[in-house]
C-alpha cells in the first residue's frame, strides 16, 4: 500500500523503557549536528523563563518585502497598494514596504507611496538593502522626500555563508559591514527622520562573541542615542534549535549590547521547524522589543513568522496587541487576494474551521459553555461581549475577530446530541428535552453515515420538521373542544380519527382526553412525558410508550393545546409507524 515506506527495523534502543519498542529507522539522520555542536550557545543564568508577556512588541510586517520575494508570482502595484492600506488600517506603525534596489517594481512602488503621500504622519516605512554601494545609493535614491525612513542594513554573519557564500573571514566581513554603514550614514546626512537597522542574517547560527562585536562597533559607528536609537535585528533565518536555544542568544545580546538604552532589538523568525511563534515569544520575553513577520506566515521555505497568531495570542491572554484584527476573514481575503496562496482552514485564529467543533464531547461543552456566559453576562448586567470569556474549546469568543456563532458547531458522522441540539436551538429555535436530544442525534448520525458528508443547521432543521413535526399516521385530530363544566372546571373533548373511524372522548385536559380517545379507538397509549419549551409554551414536546414501544413526538401552534395534542399524535403515530 505505502511502498516507498521502509518500516523502521533497526535495533531497539539500549536505554529504552519496555513500553518503548520504536526502532532506529533508515534515515541518515546521523549527517547532521545538533545546533550544541555548530553555535556556541552561552552559558548564563537566564531569567527569561521566569516572566510574562504583559506588553506587545513593536510589530513590523514584511509582507511587502520578504513575503513577496517568496511569491511564485510577485505582487503587482494594485496588489502592493492594497496590502499596504490593509497594514495601515490595522494600525501597524513600521512597515517594510520593499527591496528597492532589487527591481524595479520595488522601486517604483517606494517612489508611488513618496510621490502620493500615502504614508501616514504616524506610519515609518522601512526599505531593505545589502552590504554593497551601488544597492544602497539606490535604496537612498527611493526613499528621497520621505520625512522618516528605517533603512535596513543586512549581510550574512554565519560560519557556513562567510566561508561558502561570501568568501570571507571574519574581518574581512566586518570591514564590508562597516564600510557599508558608513557610506548609510554620510547618504542619511542629517535627516533625522532617517533611522538605521542592521540585521546579522543568520544570526542564530553566528558566533556570539562575533555578532556582539558587529553589532556594538555599528551602534557606535551610528552614534546611537535613546532619542535616535538604532535597530538591532536577529533573525533566526534558518531555524536549527528548539526555542529555548534561541531565547538564551536573544537574552545574552539583551544583557551585552553596548548603549542598550540607545538599541531597539529586534528578532526575525522563520518556521523551519515550525516553532517560529514560540520562538517569537520567548525571544520578547528575553528582551526583544520588535518582531518582524507576516500576515498569516508567508515567507521563504515554511514561512516567516506569523504576526495573526502573535498578536491574537496575546489577546487571549487579556493583553491588547494594538493592531485590530476584529474583521479576520476581510484580512483574511486580502491577504489570500494579494499574495495568491490560500489560508489554511486549521490555521490558528483566521482558518474557516478554528472556531468549529464535530466532535460530539467537544460540541457538549461549547454549547454548555456558551450558554453558561450568556447568563454570566446577564447576571453581571454587560452585554455578552464584555463579559469575561470562559467557553470550553474557544480560546477567545469568534465574535471578537468579526466570526459569528453560526459555525462554531457543524454535524458530521463524528458529531453527537449536544452538536445537533445546539444548532436545533440556535438556528431553528427548538430546545430539546434530554430523551428526544438522544433519539434525534441516532437519527441525524444514521443519516451522515449514510452519506459520509457534513449536515448543515439548515439539513438538521428540515429533518426534525419532517421527522417530528410532519409525523403523519394512522391517527389524526379531526377537532377539539373546551367547555366550562362548573366553578373551576374545564373539561376537553377530543375527536380522533383512527383506521378510518372517529372517536369522541373527554377529559380534565388534551392529554387525558386524548388517552381516553386512544383507548376507546383500541390504541392503549400511556403519555410518559409532556413538556412545554421553557421560553416558547406554543412549542411542546411529548414522550409517549404505545405497546410498550417509546417515542418522541413535537408540535408548534400558536394555542398550547393545539400544540399539545399534536405533540402527543406525532409520537403516536411514529410509535406506530416506525
Amino acid at each position: 500500500m505505502f511502498p516507498t515506506l521502509r518500516t523502521p527495523s533497526g535495533p531497539v534502543a539500549d536505554d529504552a523503557p519496555f513500553w518503548n519498542p520504536q526502532r532506529a529507522s533508515s534515515m541518515p539522520s546521523h549527517r547532521y549536528r545538533s545546533v550544541y555542536d555548530r553555535v556556541e550557545v552561552p552559558e548564563f543564568t537566564r531569567i527569561w523563563p521566569t516572566r510574562r508577556l504583559e506588553a506587545p512588541p513593536l510589530w513590523v510586517p514584511v509582507d511587502l518585502r520578504d513575503g513577496n520575494q517568496a511569491l511564485a508570482e510577485p505582487m503587482d502595484p494594485a496588489r502592493k497598494r492594497r496590502f499596504f492600506d490593509l497594514l495601515v488600517a490595522m494600525g501597524f506603525k513600521e512597515i517594510e514596504v520593499g527591496y528597492p534596489s532589487a527591481s524595479r517594481a520595488d522601486f517604483d512602488f517606494v517612489r508611488h507611496l513618496v510621490r502620493d503621500d500615502l504614508v501616514p504622519d504616524d506610519v515609518t516605512v522601512v526599505v531593505f538593502t545589502p552590504a554593497r554601494a551601488d544597492l544602497i545609493e539606490r535604496t537612498f535614491a527611493s526613499i528621497e522626500g520621505l520625512p522618516r525612513a528605517v533603512v535596513h542594513l543586512y549581510t550574512a554573519t554565519a560560519p557556513t555563508w562567510r566561508d561558502v557564500v561570501l568568501g570571507r573571514d571574519r574581518d574581512e566581513l566586518h570591514r564590508l559591514v562597516l564600510d557599508a554603514a558608513g557610506l548609510v550614514a554620510r547618504l542619511a546626512g542629517d535627516r533625522p527622520g532617517v533611522r538605521f537597522e542592521f540585521s546579522p542574517e543568520v544570526f542564530n547560527q553566528t558566533e556570539p562573541d562575533y555578532v556582539l562585536r558587529v553589532c556594538d562597533s555599528l551602534t557606535e559607528l551610528w552614534d546611537a542615542s535613546p532619542d535616535r536609537p538604532v535597530i538591532h535585528n536577529l533573525p533566526a533565518t534558518v531555524e536549527i534549535a528548539s526555542p529555548n536555544v534561541y531565547a538564551d542568544q536573544i537574552e545574552f545580546m539583551h544583557r551585552n549590547l553596548a548603549r542598550r538604552d540607545s538599541v531597539i532589538l529586534s528578532v526575525h523568525p522563520h518556521n523551519d521547524r515550525g516553532t517560529g511563534v514560540a520562538c517569537a515569544e520567548l525571544a520578547v520575553l528575553a528582551g526583544a522589543q520588535r518582531v518582524e513577520g507576516c500576515l498569516f506566515g508567508n515567507g521563504e521555505r515554511t514561512g516567516n513568522v506569523d504576526l495573526v497568531a502573535l498578536a491574537l495570542n496575546l489577546h487571549a491572554q487579556g493583553v491588547d496587541p494594538r493592531v485590530d484584527f476584529s474583521d479576520i476573514d476581510e484580512i483574511r481575503r486580502t491577504v489570500e487576494h494579494c499574495n495568491r496562496i490560500a489560508v489554511h482552514e486549521r490555521h490558528p485564529y483566521g482558518g474557516d474551521l478554528v472556531y468549529t467543533a464535530f466532535s460530539g464531547t467537544h460540541q457538549d461543552a461549547i454549547g454548555k459553555g456558551m450558554a453558561h456566559h450568556a447568563e454570566r453576562a446577564a447576571a453581571l448586567g454587560v452585554a455578552p461581549g464584555e463579559a469575561p470569556w470562559n467557553v470550553p474549546y474557544l480560546p477567545i469568543d469568534p465574535r471578537d475577530v468579526g466570526r459569528d456563532y453560526e459555525a462554531v458547531i457543524r454535524v458530521n458522522s463524528q458529531s453527537g446530541k449536544g452538536g445537533v441540539a445546539y444548532l436545533l436551538r440556535t438556528g431553528h429555535g427548538f430546545d430539546l428535552p434530554r430523551g428526544l436530544r438522544v433519539e434525534f442525534s441516532r437519527r441525524v448520525q444514521a443519516a451522515t453515515d449514510a452519506s459520509g458528508a457534513e449536515m448543515t443547521a439548515k439539513e438538521i432543521g428540515e429533518l426534525f420538521r419532517a421527522e417530528y413535526l410532519d409525523a403523519t399516521g394512522p391517527v389524526c385530530a379531526v377537532d377539539w373542544r373546551t367547555a366550562s363544566t362548573g366553578p373551576g372546571r374545564r373539561d376537553f373533548t377530543v375527536t380522533l380519527r383512527v383506521a378510518g373511524t372517529d372517536r369522541t372522548a373527554i377529559g380534565e385536559d388534551p392529554a387525558a382526553a386524548l388517552t381516553n380517545a386512544l383507548r376507546a379507538a383500541g390504541t392503549p397509549v400511556e403519555i410518559t412525558d409532556l413538556i412545554p419549551q421553557p421560553d416558547d409554551p406554543t412549542t411542546v414536546y411529548a414522550a409517549v410508550r404505545v405497546s410498550g414501544r417509546p417515542a418522541w413526538g413535537a408540535a408548534t401552534d400558536p394555542s398550547p393545546a393545539t400544540a399539545t395534542i399534536n405533540a402527543v399524535l406525532s409520537a403516536v403515530n411514529r410509535a406506530l409507524t416506525t
